[in-house]
């Protein structure tokens, strides 16, 4: 007798990063409202909606720069939701800001170094009293930082000031410290904001190698044709609500996106997806 064998359809990707049911309150208006979704490794992921949707509350959220008034942050199966940032950090989540955090009494080189602390494992002591340990930490992420700078297409200021960069390269600086920091998840935030045609098609070439080399990216972005030619999975927001989910075509095309974006009855229209 012949046993027919059924193939199990495959499995797909766990989620490197699970949103449950994310509310954020602020005097009883809720910013973010009952939102969940699911990030999967080695993908490009975008939240995008008209202004004041509640993208940015629902980024720092997730980044633990606020704290949900109710729901879940699951990060490759650990809930971090009661952590601190620098704690999520360790945790393989790195963020980058719309306005710039840059240290500006550092080397550009030196920011990028310090965004390698996470990894190091030196107590004080060994630190105040510079043991050969600490000297060869300190000249590996020197290294590393260097091959970083080089990998944003900055290799030609490594030894610039930081304050010497145009805005367009600290930008760049700026995910080169957050890379440094060997995340598992990268959360950029507006990465084309203030740039011009050609740093836009740079930082759109640097985010697809980025995740090429295995690091997962979710992104916040008002330039549409960048999320729409970049992004993977985009998830909707509009007043707090997630409306709507999917690749850039179904999306672009979801009615609900439509409405949000046009708006009902006329007025001032909102640019389209």
């Amino acid at each position: 007798m012949t046993v027919l064998v059924q193939e199990r359809p495959a499995a797909a990707a766990e989620a490197l990063l699970t949103v449950s049911g994310l509310t954020k309150q602020f005097g009883g208006v809720a910013a973010v409202d009952d939102v969940s979704f699911t990030v999967t490794p080695g993908r490009i992921h975008a939240l995008i909606g008209p202004n004041g949707a509640g993208k940015t509350t629902l980024f720092n959220l997730v980044a633990g720069v606020l704290a949900p008034s109710a729901g879940r942050v699951v990060l490759a199966g650990q809930d971090v939701t009661g952590l601190a940032p620098a704690e999520r950090a360790q945790a393989g989540l790195q963020r980058t800001f719309q306005n710039l955090q840059i240290f500006s009494e550092l080397s550009a080189l030196g920011n990028v170094m310090a965004g390698a602390h996470l990894r190091t494992r030196h107590g004080f002591l060994a630190c105040l009293l510079g043991l050969p340990s600490i000297r060869r930490a300190n000249a590996e992420a020197a290294d590393r930082a260097e091959a970083l700078m080089r990998r944003v297409g900055l290799g030609e200021h490594i030894d610039a000031a930081a304050t010497a960069l145009s805005y367009g390269m600290l930008k760049r600086l700026e995910i080169a410290r957050a890379l440094a920091a060997e995340p598992r998840l990268l959360l950029l935030d507006e990465p084309a904001a203030g740039l011009n045609h050609s740093e836009t098609n740079e930082i759109d070439a640097l985010i697809r190698s980025v995740v090429a080399d295995g690091v997962t990216v979710l992104l916040v972005e008002h330039d549409m044709k960048l999320v729409m030619s970049l992004s993977d999975h985009i998830v909707v927001l509009d007043h707090g609500r997630k409306i709507a989910e999917g690749t850039p075509e179904r999306v672009r095309h979801d009615p609900a996106v439509v409405q949000a974006y046009l708006g009902a009855g006329g007025g001032r229209r909102r640019r389209r997806p």
